[in-house]
């Protein structure tokens, strides 16, 4: 009587489950994160609990409706890429713009960018003034009208914060602004703005942030894949402003933002005189620090990509790989190596590791009062 064997065979069942297991564990492990952020941004869901990912909206449960149980949801973050060829690698950018006021002309240039919109989420943090209220209803109004228009010129998501800090100052416009005594207040409000920005609306699926000031209104299309181009940790390119010359009788243009340096020895002497809570400011005759201001480095003749290493920054226009944030690099609203907000962002994450750089000869425009 031949002998029976001694293993079992499989029944077709567990070999099929065997099978649906092996493709789970490998969907799960090698699956890249953008494709749980294209699913989130395919879905036509609203997203119904607190803790549900930060790229779809809110919604409170109706009244006696049983809540559904939290989300889990898997993010594989060694898999977020910044590279030199976002659009090829999907990559997500973040524009976060701090808000007083609403220019048209800036919104009109956030629309033109060429980066596909549904790669891109929108971040805005306004006070609550009387300006802000206005403001906040001309940008809503726009916004609702890009959302519920061509798919092309949809943004993937829309945040809008109202600022819990009052403002420092009674007015903003250029001339109340810029006034020394009033920078450093103006200044720590700012750098608490942009952090609440940030820390509320940056996500797990977040390549790129993107700090894009209310009043620029003129870019290149190309903004974000010229600036991703570089692949630098933290880039800038200069900002000018439009003018019209009364002596010559002619547009021109100007330097603006005077934040964007290389450091000078004088300035570290002065920072090593000064108490604990002062800050060095730049672009005030009071304040001579002699540092090298990219501003000044303009050569309209020259090549647009020529790269500039910065010990400080600006935030009118400000590409940075979101691991530089998620490092723990913010804007300090406090005398930080004597540096506050932007500036102080870019020593902070110079003391993390990151570089900054900056583009003299690639130009955004600032809004001209």
């Amino acid at each position: 009587m031949p002998a029976r064997g001694l293993g079992r065979r499989s029944s077709p069942i567990t070999l099929v489950l065997l099978v649906v297991l092996l493709i789970g564990f490998f969907l799960f492990f090698f699956s890249s994160p953008n494709d749980a952020a294209s699913k989130l941004r395919d879905s036509t869901h609203t997203a119904s609990n607190a803790l549900s990912p930060p790229s779809l909206p809110f919604r409170k449960a109706k009244a006696n409706e049983r809540p559904p149980p939290p989300p889990v949801v898997h993010y594989h973050m060694n898999n977020v890429t910044t590279s030199r060829n976002p659009v090829e690698n999907q990559e997500t950018v973040l524009i976060l713009t701090p808000l007083a006021r609403f220019y048209q002309e800036y919104w009109d240039n956030l629309l033109s960018l060429s980066y596909p919109h549904e790669l891109i989420s929108l971040g805005f943090i306004l006070p609550k003034t009387k300006e802000g209220n206005a403001a906040t209803a001309a940008l809503q109004a726009q916004i609702a009208k890009t959302q519920s228009g061509s798919q092309k010129k949809r943004f993937a998501s829309i945040t809008i914060l109202r600022q819990d800090t009052e403002s420092p100052l009674i007015t903003q416009n250029e001339a109340e602004r810029h006034k020394i005594e009033n920078q450093k207040a103006r200044r720590s409000a700012m750098a608490k703005a942009r952090n609440s920005l940030l820390f509320t609306t940056m996500g797990p699926t977040t390549s790129w942030v993107l700090w894009l000031d209310g009043d620029i209104i003129e870019t290149p299309e190309s903004l974000i894949q010229d600036l991703a181009a570089h692949d630098k940790p933290i880039i800038a390119p200069n900002c000018f402003q439009r003018y019209y010359d009364d002596e010559k009788k002619e547009k021109a243009v100007r330097a603006y933002d005077f934040n964007n340096w290389v450091d000078s020895p004088t300035a570290k002497e002065m920072g090593a005189r000064m108490g604990n809570d002062d800050i060095l400011l730049e672009g005030y005759a009071s304040m001579p620090t002699y540092r090298s201001l990219m501003a000044m480095m303009h050569d309209e003749s020259q090549d647009p990509n020529i790269e500039v290493q910065l010990d400080g920054v600006g935030g009118a226009t400000l590409l940075v790989k979101a691991e530089v944030h998620r490092d723990g690099a913010m804007f300090p609203p406090f005398a930080f190596y004597h540096l506050i907000e932007t500036e102080g962002f870019a020593k902070m994450a110079s003391r993390l590791g990151w570089k900054a750089w900056g583009l003299p000869n690639y130009l955004v425009y600032h809004y001209n009062e």
